[in-house]
């Protein structure tokens, strides 16, 4: 209650301005005197991937920067050309690193001397996105087939990630709320109405998994499975207690 004593009335507007504060004051005051019990959990929905990333490129060494160069696009051209014989679209092929370097000779730790450089190394890296993972162990022995020396990564992961979180939040929700009406039940209150819903994180695990063998091992329809991947969103609930 807030209340005034003055010599002379105040406007009208003040006085409805002061009636307007009381108001919301109140209803924190009130809102601050309820008992509530506060939850968070999680929901995982985990599915069969339906997509696969592969990093790949080739290096190549040559005495001058151009002989190097003119390697390495030689032998990229018929990777990349290869790869959309298989039906790869342009825009699953993506170039993710290009780097010319020196290659300096290795010297004993114990003879220090001025660097020397005794050639170039040129890498050309490119990101390819699978939309069949059925395609990926001959797409693997095509591309080392055809130059390809580095396979840095495959990762499987799912097209539409979107709508397994809509999933992984209604399971989230559901799990909050058993695990609130067992506290309650031990505690022996009754859950009332819910004050509030907060998504405190969502996150999307693709499976990553390194190189699936070394270069002089790959074969033809190379044995690598796809696993599962998996979507988590994570929910805070507020009741009122009754």
């Amino acid at each position: 209650m807030i209340s005034l004593s003055l010599k002379h009335p105040l406007p009208l507007c003040v006085l409805l301005a002061f009636a307007t504060l009381q108001a919301p004051l109140s209803r924190a005051h009130d809102a601050s005197d309820k008992r509530t019990i506060s939850l968070s959990a999680t929901g995982a929905v985990k599915t069969t991937p339906d997509k696969v990333d592969i990093s790949t490129g080739v290096t190549t060494e040559a005495k001058t920067a151009r002989e190097a160069l003119d390697r390495n696009t030689e032998a990229m051209a018929k990777v990349v050309a290869a790869l959309k014989q298989e039906g790869i679209e342009a825009k699953d092929i993506q170039t993710v690193n290009f780097s010319v370097g020196p290659v300096f000779e290795q010297r004993p730790y114990d003879k220090p001397a001025p660097p020397v450089v005794i050639g170039y190394r040129v890498t050309n890296q490119v990101r390819i996105t699978l939309q069949d993972t059925k395609q990926l162990g001959e797409i693997l022995d095509k591309v080392v087939t055809l130059g390809s020396n580095q396979i840095d990564s495959i990762e499987f992961g799912v097209k539409e990630p979107e709508a397994l979180k809509d999933e992984a939040r209604k399971l989230a929700l559901k799990n909050v709320t058993d695990n609130a009406k067992l506290y309650a039940e031990a505690a022996g209150v009754e859950l009332g109405a819910i004050m509030s819903i907060s998504e405190e994180e969502s996150a999307y695990y693709p499976r990553a998994m390194p190189a699936a063998a070394p270069m002089d091992m790959m074969k033809e329809s190379v044995p690598i499975e796809a696993g599962t991947a998996s979507v988590e969103v994570r929910v805070r609930v507020v009741w009122e207690i009754k």
